[in-house]
């Protein structure tokens, strides 16, 4: 197996994790969700000598995805992701940048939609994909079971859950996302999320209060 690394980029005015994958020994890896401030993540992937293989996109915000088209037109690569019920969001790009204060932001569309039940390849490794609205209505999220790793988005937080109030949100699809689809994947789980601090499923099962036991019995 590649000797997986994340770096994370923290990027936007949103404070959004912008995630380098690589694999340590080839150098070779992914950017996702590359929302803005395209210099320090090239800074970054620089520091790190690392060299992108593709752009990937967990769902259509903009704090997630703003760079995204900027980032393909500069380095030459194919944008994967999110699952295409988000192209309503991507498309409209441009107006989440006026609506949020971030300028040179460009409406994207993927090379390649994603879809539950397909695979994706970054820094040298397969991952299996999942389809979980619930934030967006394309949201999807990356799991490597071997390595019992997952990239969620804004799906899941540590100590929390993403927003359901924009465009799209559905807080009964979250829901059922988190609680069917990555809590039965196992407790020992390791995630990074979209913002703040990653975490386990295990803990988030049990203690997060908006999906863990205690919320169950509310």
């Amino acid at each position: 197996m590649a000797k997986l690394n994340a770096a994370i980029v923290v990027v936007t005015p949103i404070q959004q994790n912008c995630t380098i994958l690589f694999d340590e020994e080839t150098r070779k890896g992914v950017v996702i969700d590359p929302g803005g401030d395209l210099a320090r993540i090239d800074a970054t992937l620089q520091e790190l000598r690392v060299e992108p293989e593709k752009i990937v996109l967990t769902h259509g915000h903009i704090d997630h995805a703003g760079g995204a088209a900027e980032m393909r037109q500069a380095k030459g690569l194919k944008i994967y992701g999110p699952h295409q019920a988000d192209r309503p969001l991507l498309e409209r790009l441009e107006m989440q940048g006026i609506q949020y204060g971030i300028s040179g932001v460009r409406n994207v569309t993927p090379d390649q939609w994603l879809s539950e039940g397909e695979t994706i390849e970054m820094a040298g490794e397969t991952f299996d994909i999942l389809h979980c609205p619930g934030h967006s209505p394309g949201s999807v999220v990356f799991v490597h079971k071997k390595a019992r790793f997952a990239i969620v988005g804004d799906v899941l937080f540590n100590g929390s859950v993403g927003r359901t109030d924009l465009p799209g949100g559905d807080p009964e699809a979250l829901l059922h996302s988190i609680r069917n689809k990555l809590f039965p994947l196992g407790d020992d789980i390791q995630f990074l999320c979209g913002h703040g601090p990653g975490g386990m499923f295990g803990e988030e099962r049990v203690n997060n209060p908006f999906v863990g036991d205690n919320a169950r019995l509310a």
